[in-house]
């Protein structure tokens, strides 16, 4: 078994150990971030499964989790009886022990939401454009955390934790992909939006890229459970994705890994296109401009829409085929288990765009390597807004998930 910890630096360091927590005092930090993501990951648990799970002194895990409960961050069960002994409590997450807000910048569309300890949205707030502008972002943002945490009683307002920014790195390079004149973007090169709303707002800021904070999204809060090495893609106005290495996400050294709406994939005729012309909404927006459709609505609240099978059908399957060519190919390099797939779009055409990468992966020749499955992401259409919300989650009560142990037995 693999434990974590944090060095003088922050970075968490990997040791192979039976035992993943640490009694001493200097380390109850950790070991609350240890409890509170076990809880987060396998669900309510009493305090003899936290310490069979971590190693840690049954008295230790006592006086941790007495004083999460004491904090508001857990909340007890009901009694479960057992054959013999006393009855086991198991304790779960308090819906309201933190909440935190993320802001999701988007092409067409830019939200912020408000979510609670358990990753439930309390609140949205949303901003449509032609293309999003720093100045209009940063006014949106303002006004946005005003309105969603107005609401909040004074006792639950010291209770927000932060604000995460879910933001495509370099904006500036997709102008013409926006169909704008080329420049149209280049005040973003100027602009530290962290900074900027650090200063305006009296909470700590992340940021991150924002398929990246979809995939961690899919980590903390997706509804089933996934394997250990994985490549994740969101589909939105174009297409980004994340590496899930060992259970936790890889960012690599620019923190852009996995930034996979540049990757180049086969065009069918003996060259090569980016990813992001065949597999993302941009290209299915362009489909409906070239038949005179005004491609505004894919961007409403909810994405429930209906197109007709001349459109959607031949846009499927351009994208089913270029995402079987980077699930082969992440595959082979990583020896992933699995593609996960989510985006802005229905359900139903989720399903059909995971068929159609199962059907292009049959034609492409993966002898040699193990084919990854292809898998439905959970997150769902909000991934990335939840994503940024979860980056103050992770950096105050959670360790890495990579270094967790399976769960308890007779668990899912």
């Amino acid at each position: 078994m693999q434990a974590t910890s944090r060095d003088d630096s922050g970075r968490e360091t990997v040791t192979a150990s039976g035992k993943i927590g640490a009694d001493h005092s200097a380390m109850r930090a950790h070991n609350e971030r240890l409890v509170l993501s076990l809880i987060r990951r396998h669900g309510a648990l009493a305090k003899s499964e936290i310490a069979r799970l971590t190693g840690l002194s049954a008295q230790t895990v006592s006086v941790i989790m007495r004083g999460l409960e004491a904090a508001g961050l857990l909340a007890r069960e009901a009694p479960v009886r057992g054959k013999v002994g006393q009855p086991t409590v198991p304790m779960s997450l308090a819906p309201e022990g933190a909440f935190f807000l993320g802001l999701k910048v988007g092409r067409r569309r830019t939200e912020m939401v408000l979510i609670d300890f358990v990753g439930t949205v309390r609140a949205v707030r949303v901003m449509r454009h032609d293309h999003p502008s720093p100045e209009g972002v940063r006014a949106f943002a303002r006004e946005a955390a005003t309105e969603l945490t107005a609401p909040l009683p004074a006792a639950l307002k010291a209770r927000i934790q932060g604000l995460g920014i879910g933001l495509p790195f370099q904006l500036w390079d997709w102008a013409e992909s926006l169909g704008l004149p080329a420049g149209a973007m280049d005040d973003w090169r100027d602009h530290d939006l962290r900074a900027e709303l650090a200063a305006d707002l009296p909470w700590p800021v992340l940021l991150e890229n924002d398929a990246s904070a979809a995939c961690n999204a899919e980590l903390i809060f997706g509804k089933t459970r996934l394997p250990r090495d994985f490549v994740y893609v969101f589909l939105g106005f174009f297409v980004g994705g994340g590496l899930v290495l060992g259970g936790s996400m890889f960012t690599g050294q620019s923190g852009n890994a996995a930034a996979l709406a540049s990757m180049p994939v086969p065009d069918g005729r003996g060259g090569a296109r980016q990813l992001v012309e065949y597999a993302s909404l941009c290209a299915l927006e362009k489909a409906l401009a070239a038949r005179g459709r005004d491609g505004a609505f894919l961007w409403e609240s909810a994405p429930d829409w209906t197109l007709e099978e001349e459109i959607v059908g031949p846009w499927l399957a351009q994208a089913a085929r270029a995402l079987a060519h980077v699930a082969a190919s992440a595959g082979a390099l990583c020896d992933l288990q699995a593609m996960v797939v989510d985006g802005w779009m229905p359900e139903a055409l989720q399903t059909r765009l995971i068929r159609g990468i199962e059907a292009e992966l049959d034609l492409i020749r993966l002898s040699g390597m193990t084919r990854p499955a292809v898998l439905a992401g959970t997150a769902g259409p909000q991934a990335r807004a939840l994503g940024a919300a979860s980056l103050p989650l992770s950096a105050k009560f959670l360790v890495e998930f990579g270094g967790l142990p399976d769960a308890p037995a007779g668990r899912r």
